[in-house]
């Protein structure tokens, strides 16, 4: 028996395209729509404004810029926008969603990766990445880079959406037997609380001891388009396991690291980190939260794949002790399974990964593409 509820795979995002229930000003990129999320792509102006903002009910996004944008400009021929500031940016896609249909978004893999903060707000709302069912009209997205100055233009891709209909999260006990059929994390022991799967830090490193990077302050600019443009060591610090496995995450500094387990996404499945859970300490994790549908799964060539790891401290100084639990994923049903699955079907750059930076970058061994 189909089922009524859950997260709407590529094929059903297909089909809201044909139906008008979304609408975009460009022809879809080819790779646009993957297993269960749309990448969004941003229009052709951006604003700087003074502070991010929500614009309540009933308020539209395009009267509360005219209040507090500094500035705009255009990103047809790309623009850099520069660390601690935020910027407004309508997207190529709109919405017409049936009654039935609520949408959800969070920054992409690479996104999270450069320690870009992207949140997407719509007229009305009062609240980032939440978009109700039945709602029509634009999208934009809050762009506030944090580490790196970086250069976007016109058709950029730094958030995704994913929609469902109905409630599709698993419970406790759901959780737990899909786990026992499917090892959802490589653990015998699974951490399972208020509906989610805990991961846990890998603090003693590779086979040289690398456990993880810290970014780099005052560095050049990424290009977020530009595959494997830019040398690692000019914008990373690694970091090495020096006998203590462990780390005092610094305020104020942005960390990549990877989680002890592997993680699997079954077919019939999406997965989401919870960006922050205070249970586990003052600490954010995980700024693209999104796993899709594959991820992980043998029979995508992702067997032993890892979750990597976007850290941020709250506050104060924290210390990580290697196998610490650092996050939980929540899993999801899918309404039916995706026609391409995360990995092999679409050469997806994270699959089977264990520690590993953003496509950006390149060392020295690698050398440019």
């Amino acid at each position: 028996m189909s089922r009524t509820t859950g997260i709407l795979p590529d094929q059903m995002i297909a089909e809201l395209f044909d139906s008008k229930a979304i609408t975009a000003e460009k022809a879809l990129d080819k790779d646009q729509i993957q297993p269960a999320s749309i990448d969004l792509r941003l229009g052709n102006k951006a604003y700087r404004v003074r502070a991010s903002f929500l614009p309540g009910s009933e308020n539209k996004v395009a009267d509360k810029l005219e209040r507090f944008k500094l500035h705009e400009f255009d990103l047809s021929g790309g623009a850099v926008l520069e660390t601690g500031c935020v910027y407004i940016v309508p997207l190529l896609e709109s919405l017409n969603l049936p009654s039935t249909i609520e949408a959800s978004a969070n920054p992409k893999s690479s996104t999270g990766r450069l320690d870009i903060f992207t949140r997407v707000i719509v007229d009305g709302s009062q609240s980032f990445d939440q978009i109700p069912a039945g709602y029509k009209g634009p999208l934009y997205l809050e762009i506030s880079p944090h580490t790196f100055p970086i250069v976007v233009r016109s058709g950029t891709r730094l958030s995704q959406m994913r929609f469902r209909q109905g409630n599709s999260l698993l419970g406790g006990e759901e959780l737990l037997s899909l786990h026992r059929n499917e090892t959802l994390v490589a653990t015998s022991n699974p951490n399972i609380h208020n509906g989610g799967i805990g991961l846990s830090i890998d603090l003693t490193g590779d086979e040289k001891g690398l456990i993880g990077y810290r970014g780099k302050r005052h560095t050049g600019v990424v290009d977020v388009d530009k595959k494997s443009a830019h040398p690692i060591l000019d914008f990373w610090e690694p970091i090495y396991n020096r006998g203590s496995a462990d780390l005092v995450l610094d305020p104020d500094e942005f960390y990549i690291l990877v989680s002890r387990e592997a993680v699997h996404v079954p077919p019939l499945y999406a997965a989401e980190m919870v960006p922050f859970d205070p249970l586990v300490g003052e600490f954010r994790v995980h700024y693209a939260g999104f796993f899709d549908p594959g991820f992980g799964h043998a029979g995508a060539g992702g067997k032993g794949a890892r979750g990597v790891l976007e850290v941020r401290s709250h506050e104060v100084p924290f210390i990580l002790e290697h196998g610490q639990l650092v996050g939980r994923l929540v899993y999801e049903h899918m309404l039916s399974r995706p026609e391409a699955l995360y990995g092999l079907d679409l050469g997806s750059n994270y699959q089977a990964q264990g520690l590993k930076l953003s496509k950006h970058f390149y060392s020295d061994e690698q050398g440019q593409d």
